[in-house]
């Protein structure tokens, strides 16, 4: 999943680079947590949060067909 993250921001950013996924546990859940670059925040956002939302049911479907909880977190 992190590398499914990873693919969707970096097509979406115009510095792919800048692009990290980092993995961490909170209690049952796992945490993605994404950084872009700040200029490119706005893009992996979205109007009204929208390509946020549609990221975050992604990794929930993917993670619910693993009997997983997972989430993404966008760091600024």
């Amino acid at each position: 999943m992190k590398e499914l993250i990873e693919i969707m921001a970096r097509t979406l950013v115009e510095d792919p680079e800048a692009v990290s996924v980092e993995e961490t546990m909170e209690e049952d859940v796992i945490v993605f947590e994404l950084r872009v670059a700040e200029s490119d925040l706005g893009r992996v956002i979205g109007r009204e949060g929208k390509i946020a939302k549609a990221m975050r049911l992604i990794i929930r479907s993917a993670a619910a067909r693993l009997e997983q909880k997972a989430t993404v977190r966008i760091i600024d």
